[in-house]
């Protein structure tokens, strides 16, 4: 049976969609990443996109979501990556295990900032949501 993470942060522009991307393709179809944002932008971070690419991730669906349009979804896990959204997270109609593990904002920043979260996160957090939903 496939389990579900929710990945929320505030934007819901890099961070978020650069782990949700890497779940689905790492550790799918055992665990099915969905992620959302407290204050979701209005599209993904071009530099999340890149750094996806780059490692042959793909993005296609990707879009920044609002926490709300989840809620009604089947989670098994959720996962706050910044502080922000720890601090704002939505309360669920039923108690949900929940892991805080906050990453660096890349937004605005160059290309490598990018690659260097995303390699963050694979390294750190699949290991995590692996052990957790396993």
């Amino acid at each position: 049976m496939t389990k579900t993470v929710l990945i929320l942060c505030t934007g819901n522009a890099c961070r978020s969609q650069m782990a949700e991307a890497l779940v689905n393709h790492e550790l799918g179809p055992a665990i099915r990443a969905i992620s959302a944002g407290t204050h979701p932008g209005s599209k993904v971070a071009q530099g999340a996109i890149e750094a996806l690419h780059l490692a042959s991730i793909p993005t296609a669906g990707l879009s920044p979501k609002n926490v709300d349009a989840v809620l009604h979804e089947p989670i098994d896990l959720v996962v706050t990556v910044c502080d922000n959204a720890k601090e704002t997270c939505p309360i669920f109609p039923r108690p949900i295990p929940a892991l805080h593990m906050p990453f660096h904002d890349p937004h605005g920043e160059p290309l490598e900032s990018f690659i260097q979260v995303r390699d963050e996160i694979r390294a750190k957090l699949l290991p995590e949501i692996r052990e957790r939903l396993a």
